[in-house]
């Protein structure tokens, strides 16, 4: 493998040139003159502000995955209610896949009232037992007053039962890219073997803003009636800062007081997780702190699209001397703000490429590094097919790669 590098210039919407004679990445507007660096830009960024009293807690960039800051992000916790997060996935997915609808009765089992319900330790939606309600209406009441005795009733109208449910959450998280999560019920009261990571709830809170948007539109409905019953929503950032939209907080005396917020500013948005705080206003503050540290620290910037020729590099023994290679998915990038320009960019393509080559088969790596380290990577792919050449062509092709090597 052999690696090309060059300076990113203005990568969000100027063309990018590749090594010499490999590609240009055209883009429609030239580029900008580069302003000059901000003397805070040369300045380093201060430490996130952890917690003081935590388990875990991690700061994540929506848009790249991008994990900004945390500690113990992968140590395993209880997530409490914040496993209603992974309920909602699974629902939404269901009911994408059509096995549910919205409009569906949902029976409030005696199970379900009894194990969750008012007469119970826990927090519940109060909608009556062995009486039916639209799932949609049921799943605000999980969300919102962050219902135990919901979430037991949609666990049984989806799956049959708690048990066959957590099944279906433990494929959907694995899925995902939740390495480390087991799910044993589907609202996240203390039980053997229920634990997730800091880490894991992150990913799972950026799955289902992506994924299921609606679904994840219910997080920011802050006080639901049922019957004549109002509650509010727990998480108090829904009321102190107008770009936080979600997600969910959780309590028990084991996990301790956790959240998982998320907030949009402009077009960057952040999720955070806090895990094992000491009250529930503490937790606001704690996550407010992160979200304000890491949207003035950081920008999201997408630097490749998907499908787009980024370099032309050549093919022996083909019916086409060149291949068009590109990413198959945007690529993106976190990066701290005013270090933009400060981005390279590296290619790893094989010395020598033969045909056959088929459309989105994986040639090489593009890598972009900030000060040394490697931020963000994605393989290139063929964005055309290159089938055989003639069989002159191809002996001619041999005669001259014996002759280069």
């Amino acid at each position: 493998m052999r690696s090309r590098s060059l300076l990113f210039v203005a990568l969000a919407t100027a063309g990018l040139v590749f090594g010499s004679g490999l590609a240009i990445a055209q883009v429609p507007t030239p580029a900008p003159v580069a302003k000059p660096a901000a003397l805070s830009d040369n300045l380093p960024i201060p430490d996130a502000p952890a917690p003081a009293v935590n388990k875990a807690w991690v700061v994540m960039d929506y848009a790249t995955g991008q994990v900004l800051a945390g500690g113990n992000i992968d140590t395993p916790v209880e997530p409490a209610s914040i496993t209603k997060v992974m309920t909602s996935y699974v629902i939404a997915a269901e009911m994408a896949a059509g096995k549910v609808k919205a409009n569906d009765q949902v029976m409030m089992s005696e199970h379900a009232w009894r194990s969750g319900g008012a007469g119970t330790d826990g927090s519940y939606s109060g909608f009556e037992v062995n009486k039916t309600a639209p799932l949609v209406e049921m799943e605000k009441g999980m969300v919102v007053q962050s219902g135990n005795d919901a979430a037991i009733a949609l666990a049984e109208h989806v799956a049959g039962s708690e048990q066959a449910f957590a099944q279906l959450m433990n494929a959907y998280a694995k899925k995902i890219g939740m390495t480390k999560s087991h799910f044993v019920n589907p609202h996240g009261l203390t039980a053997e073997g229920h634990v997730t990571t800091a880490r894991d709830l992150a990913i799972l809170g950026r799955a289902l803003i992506r994924d299921f948007p609606e679904a994840y539109s219910y997080n920011k409905i802050k006080e639901l009636t049922v019957g004549p019953i109002t509650q509010p929503n727990r998480n108090l950032l829904l009321w102190r800062d107008p770009s936080v939209d979600g997600i969910k907080t959780g309590h028990t005396s084991a996990a301790g007081y956790c959240l998982m917020a998320s907030a949009k500013r402009g077009d960057q948005r952040l999720i955070t997780v806090v895990m094992g705080n000491s009250s529930e206003n503490q937790r606001a503050v704690d996550s407010q702190a992160l979200l304000n540290w890491g949207f003035r620290f950081y920008e999201s910037h997408r630097l490749y699209e998907a499908n787009k020729s980024l370099a032309t590099p050549k093919v022996w023994k083909g019916d086409a001397n060149l291949v068009q290679v590109g990413v198959a998915e945007p690529l993106l990038v976190s990066t701290p703000r005013g270090k933009y320009s400060q981005l390279k960019a590296s290619m790893d393509l094989p010395k020598s490429l033969v045909a056959p080559i088929a459309k989105g088969q994986k040639i090489g790596m593009v890598k972009v590094a900030l000060d040394g380290k490697v931020i963000a990577q994605s393989p290139l792919v063929a964005l055309n097919a290159v089938e055989e050449g003639g069989f002159f062509k191809r002996l001619w092709h041999e005669l001259l790669m014996w002759w280069q090597d």
